[in-house]
């Protein structure tokens, strides 16, 4: 008898990708039919381009065209922006225009930016990570990745996932709430704990950690999910799983699929078996490189990776900036700025990376940065009964 599995979504590989144009600042060469053209720290259709095999780059919403004999011997569009020459560079861009990307997110609650991330930001993250192109190395836990190597950053920064999530969420406030961090999976021994079924942060249906929101959010969206695939993403490598479209339902996942609040119990595995995995779960399958947003209401648990191979991926929690944050990312901002790490990101990135990283409130001088009381900490550890 074969055993039922979860079923499999495919995403399609694109073959073809358009591009953006990008100065040293970080940020977009930008058209609009009514402003003409431009510079922008946010993507749009606005910033999306077509190059031909000629090198001709032709606007893929306006049809305005820069051709070749703009570009410099290094191969760059200098370009006359309000009476200044701005240079810019040709870089990868998505396989599709952002208002498709946004169109999907809104209909089914999650979309999948296929290979968005460039191959030599690709193999940084896979560095970092210690996968892929990098199996023999060993994860440096001592310090936060973001701390390691740009890549990290500049993909925390990155522009259309980020411009996808601020307009499904309807704020461009939107805060990171935990440090970006690798989630690293090995060849499951048969015997580990599995992560069970759970929407995510600040959801926290299904979870056992303190705080959850008690009531559907409608239209209210609390929290998007980014999941960048450092190592492809498939069934058998340990993949998300998902039961997709289940953020409409505004509710936890059924506890007799077996939720992460079970599956934490020692020996849970042991005398149950694994959390759900039939056929009305789904598994994304996608490449190295690709970005997976999805509500974070959505139900999802880990995958168990079958294969001899570690899968990583780069995780986030994002929220809107009125909701208290997972974790501190102040300390860890902090440590950022004194990196070698920081000089390497452009304008743009450190900016987007601030307002991600730095939570705030507005008190009697102005706003605040928020971060941790150690000594309250203490005492408040201390006067608790059994500590946290």
């Amino acid at each position: 008898m074969v055993q039922e599995r979860e079923t499999i979504y495919k995403v399609p590989i694109p073959t073809h990708f358009y591009s953006i144009l990008v100065a040293n600042d970080g940020s977009f060469l930008s058209y609009e039919s009514s402003t003409g053209i431009s510079t922008t720290s946010q993507t749009s259709d606005a910033v999306i381009w077509d190059q031909s095999e000629d090198g001709e780059l032709k606007h893929v919403t306006t049809g305005n065209v820069l051709s070749a004999s703009d570009q410099t011997s290094k191969g760059a569009f200098s370009i006359q922006i309000d009476g200044e020459s701005v240079e810019f560079r040709v870089c990868h861009g998505p396989a599709e225009l952002p208002s498709t990307y946004l169109e999907e997110f809104r209909k089914q609650g999650w979309v999948c930016l296929t290979q968005i991330i460039d191959d030599e930001t690709l193999q940084e993250l896979e560095r970092t990570a210690g996968t892929d192109r990098f199996a023999h190395l060993t994860i440096d836990r001592t310090q936060p990745a973001i701390c390691q190597n740009a890549a990290v950053a500049r993909t925390a920064a990155e522009p259309l996932s980020l411009w996808l999530i601020r307009q499904y969420m309807k704020t461009d406030e939107i805060r990171l709430s935990h440090v970006p961090g690798f989630a690293v999976l090995g060849q499951d021994d048969g015997k580990r704990n599995v992560q069970g079924w759970h929407s995510d942060f600040p959801y926290h249906w299904g979870v056992p950690a303190r705080g959850l929101v008690p009531t559907p959010s409608g239209e209210t969206v609390l929290g998007v999910q980014r999941n960048v695939c450092v190592s492809p993403f498939t069934r058998d490598g340990g993949a998300t799983a998902f039961k997709l479209g289940s953020h409409a339902l505004d509710r936890p996942p059924p506890k007799e699929w077996g939720d992460a609040t079970a599956h934490a119990k020692p020996g849970y595995r042991a005398e149950h078996g694994l959390p759900y995995n039939g056929p009305e779960a789904d598994i994304v399958e996608a490449p190295g490189g690709s970005i997976i947003l999805y509500d974070s209401r959505t139900w999802h648990r880990a995958g168990v990776n079958r294969t001899l191979k570690k899968r990583a991926a780069m995780l986030q929690a994002m929220t809107p900036m009125y909701i208290f944050p997972k974790n501190d990312t102040s300390r860890t901002y902090k440590q950022l700025l004194e990196s070698p790490v920081y000089d390497e990101l452009n304008e743009r990135e450190k900016q987007e990376i601030q307002n991600l990283m730095v939570h705030e409130f507005i008190g009697p001088g102005g706003e605040y940065a928020i971060t941790v009381d150690s000594e309250l900490t203490e005492k408040v550890k201390t006067a608790t009964t059994g500590g946290y």
